[in-house]
């Protein structure tokens, strides 16, 4: 039932930024792991060329986040104008929370770049090592937000 009862409450800027983030960040994840996975199927893991793909795939999932959290409050402020839809205390409280999951996987990744640059590894596992802590830090930072949003915070 409270459930319910939120889903008709305005959601705030920062609900909104939060979603739109993993609209748009999960499937930037999934095509550069496919495209890499098709590129390691005739390509020496050395010879990769991963910078281009990574930097593209980051660019156009920020593109398409901005994007996507500007149409939805465009819709959300015509269909409901009345209501104010600004972050607050709560909203800052819980972007600190979901940040400090998030944070774990961030050096998570720094960790398993720095042991991959100890043992020599080549440059594309260091840099997906670091590319797989941003990634895991914000969609779970994300993920854990939304979590508070929708079950409250403890």
């Amino acid at each position: 039932m409270s459930s319910i009862l939120y889903m008709e409450a305005p959601m705030s800027f920062e609900e909104r930024n939060t979603w739109a983030g993993l609209v748009a960040s999960v499937p930037g994840v999934i095509v550069y792991t496919v495209w890499m996975l098709v590129i390691a199927r005739d390509t020496p893991v050395d010879r990769i060329d991963w910078v281009w793909p990574m930097v593209s795939t980051i660019v156009a999932s920020i593109v398409v986040a901005i994007a996507v959290s500007i149409v939805w409050g465009i819709v959300q402020s015509r269909r409901d104008p009345d209501t104010d839809h600004r972050s607050d205390v709560r909203d800052r409280e819980i972007a600190t929370q979901g940040d400090r999951v998030g944070q774990a996987f961030l050096v998570f990744g720094g960790l398993a770049a720095l042991v991959l640059c100890a043992v020599e590894a080549p440059l594309f596992w260091i840099a997906n090592a670091v590319y797989a802590g941003f990634v895991l830090s914000a969609i779970i930072g994300s993920l854990a937000r939304l979590g508070l949003y929708y079950r409250g915070m403890p």
